[in-house]
């Protein structure tokens, strides 16, 4: 019987987005040897927003084109560094 275990990434960043600091929590998933990361955050009134950025030309993009707040996408430079940086 064989046993394969896959590690969990899993991380919390806080960075600053929209002139506030914000905690960004990131969990990697893979799919189909497809891999990609859940991101959440809170909105300025506490609403859970939930998006996924997927890898594309070595660059991590924001899968979601539209319903996130705008912050969010000029976020993204910031969120692909972050994820460079742990994976």
């Amino acid at each position: 019987m064989f046993t394969q275990f896959i590690k969990k990434i899993q991380f919390t960043r806080v960075l600053k987005a929209h002139l506030r600091l914000r905690e960004f929590n990131f969990l990697k998933h893979t799919v189909d040897s497809v891999s990609y990361f859940s991101v959440d955050t809170v909105d300025d009134r506490g609403n859970r927003i939930i998006f996924n950025m997927y890898e594309s030309d070595g660059k991590w993009r924001i899968k979601e084109t539209v319903g996130l707040p705008e912050w969010i996408y000029d976020a993204e430079p910031q969120l692909q560094t972050v994820i460079l940086e742990e994976v």
